[in-house]
């Protein structure tokens, strides 16, 4: 193939490149510079799948979505100026999450910069520390062959390393990569500039996308007679279920973990943890993932009295304590091993109940029937109730996208008992834990899993109206069967919990933190012609929830608001002797 233009050959070899290093899904939010690589993008169609979306803020959730479930890097490109900055929370969240983007961001020649040129500004270096890379490449140009096929030459080794990098196959952490391509016009394919080398003949991008052998450190001997819980964060991973069963300890798994299935998973732990008697007598703790969800973990962790290993994962490592006795790959316990890279754990015999674990077992089962029995005596729809029965919809291969505040801790009390190896997957964007782009990552995730047997989205009202421009997709994208469960309790909860929520902040805590919104979320669904369902007992959930009508759908479940401190204070007194 030779393109008519240099913009046209530098947007199809980095496509071409990416396609070939493992990218399968490109969102693009249109615009007048990055033309070039729209038409690259379109022509590409059978190698990958193209998304467009008419706000960058939601193309880059898109993309964080579809990275998280599908398991490969994803592409996503912008036109030139604020379109660029509109990338940064997803871009923060990949990176905090560990989630592989690729960000092709047209930009004007640099000549123009600082000349107040329109839609021009230094886009250079614009996300920081949040990428782990970035490259800000030329202006393409025609030249003779020699020079030509130099440039095509550099920039397959530009795309193939920025997918390594981001995958993280040259040794970091996987996250975001940033390109940012100037573009002389003529931007259309069809427009000649002198170019004339043909692409194909060009070798491909070096050894970038050649899977090292990363060593790992030896194995890190912990002891066995201390008593131990295993703290399961985001992305911990089948590793923590198989240390905690293997050496008979507690498991204390958050939702999105994808650790909190087999027999060691106390359901209530966080309840649990805000008995001191219980938690004081813990002596060690050994951490995967990313917890981000309680206080009582938090404060577990920066206790100085106990035994902490981090075991290093995708997302890197959570010592937010500073007390971290050893980061390690791999932890080992008399002849048991458990390893973060969940393709190669070694599944032991469980042992006997200690009684340390049969202690922690005894005390959720307890408390678990105090919260059911107290659920069950509400006159009113709860969002505990709502979580659960989200939780329990969820078949074995299905997909449940979790947004952040009170659904995900809602959510963590509630999680159904799932079996080990049903396959359910619970995401959410946990990096930042932002309520940011959350519709767009749940459309995401359903898209970069399609064989899920079914995809649910557990959302709060303030989060799904943050995004509520992710259901505005044009007549030709694609739609997942998706149901987006709204938890509408007309506001902030989550505030009410905390100080600002106390008594004496009662006249001002509307207006600061609780900000009821009064939205008609049927109207606004009527607006994207999406379907919607509103429900206000469990029954009526419970019957949306069997009866899916295809597509992308919002059932509507409305709570109250204005008892929420008061009931989590009763559930926090479930757990105290």
């Amino acid at each position: 193939m030779t393109p008519a233009n240099a913009s046209t050959a530098l947007a199809t070899v980095l496509l071409d490149e990416l396609a070939r290093c493992g990218v399968r899904d490109l969102v693009l939010a249109p615009g007048s510079r990055s033309a070039a690589l729209a038409f690259a993008a379109y022509n590409a169609r059978d190698r990958v799948r193209l998304h467009t979306r008419l706000d960058e803020r939601s193309a880059g959730f898109l993309a964080v979505g579809l990275a998280r479930t599908s398991r490969r890097p994803v592409a996503v490109v912008t036109t030139s100026g604020t379109a660029v900055a509109n990338l940064h929370p997803a871009v923060l969240e990949a990176s905090h999450a560990g989630v592989p983007l690729i960000l092709l961001t047209a930009d004007r020649p640099a000549r123009l910069r600082g000349t107040n040129a329109n839609q021009t500004t230094d886009q250079a270096g614009i996300f920081g520390g949040a990428v782990r890379e970035s490259a800000d490449v030329p202006a393409p140009h025609a030249g003779s062959g020699e020079a030509e096929r130099r440039q095509v030459v550099g920039w397959r080794s530009l795309a193939a390393r920025s997918a390594a990098v981001a995958t993280g196959r040259l040794g970091a952490r996987p996250g975001p990569v940033h390109l940012n391509l100037q573009f002389e016009e003529p931007l259309v394919p069809d427009a000649g500039d002198g170019w004339g080398s043909a692409l194909d003949g060009a070798p491909h991008g070096g050894p970038w996308m050649t899977p090292g052998a990363r060593p790992l450190a030896s194995p890190e001997p912990i002891s066995a007679d201390l008593r131990t819980v295993v703290v399961a964060g985001d992305d911990a991973g089948p590793p923590a279920r198989v240390l905690a069963e293997a050496a008979g300890w507690p498991l204390l798994a958050e939702p999105t973990s994808g650790s909190r299935t087999g027999d060691s998973v106390i359901r209530t732990y966080r309840l649990l943890l805000g008995d001191p008697e219980l938690a004081a007598r813990i002596q060690q703790v050994v951490v995967f993932g990313h917890p981000t969800l309680s206080r009582p973990v938090s404060r577990l962790l920066a206790r100085d009295d106990i035994e902490l290993y981090a075991v290093r994962g995708p997302s890197g490592w959570t010592d937010s304590g500073h007390h971290v006795h050893a980061v390690v790959d791999r932890v080992e316990l008399e002849g048991v091993r458990a390893q973060w890279f969940a393709s190669e754990h070694v599944d032991e015999a469980p042992r006997e109940p200690d009684p340390w674990m049969e202690e922690w077992r005894s005390r959720d089962a307890e408390v678990s029937k105090r919260l059911d029995a107290f659920l069950g005596t509400r006159d009113r729809l709860t969002p505990h109730q709502v979580a659960g029965a989200v939780s329990a919809a969820v078949p074995p291969n299905g997909l449940l996208f979790v947004g952040a505040s009170n659904p995900v801790r809602d959510l963590d009390l509630m999680v159904a008992p799932y079996a080990v190896g049903d396959r359910r997957m619970v995401v959410g964007n946990r990096g930042l834990a932002g309520i940011d782009g959350s519709v767009s990552s749940a459309v995401g995730a359903a898209l970069g899993r399609p064989h899920s047997t079914r995809s649910i989205a557990l959302l709060g009202d303030v989060t799904f109206l943050h995004d509520a421009n992710g259901l505005v997709l044009g007549p030709r994208e694609e739609r997942p069967d998706l149901t987006i469960v709204v938890v509408n309790d007309d506001g902030g909860s989550i505030f009410a919990s905390l100080e600002q929520g106390s008594e004496q902040h009662a006249a001002s805590y509307d207006t600061l933190f609780g900000t009821p919104h009064g939205v008609d979320v049927a109207s606004l669904c009527a607006a994207t012609r999406t379907p919607h369902w509103r429900v206000d007992s469990l029954a009526e959930l419970r019957h949306a929830l069997d009866s899916p009508a295809g597509g992308i759908e919002v059932v509507e479940a409305v709570v109250r608001r204005d008892d929420r401190r008061d009931l989590d204070a009763a559930i926090r007194a479930l757990a105290l002797p």
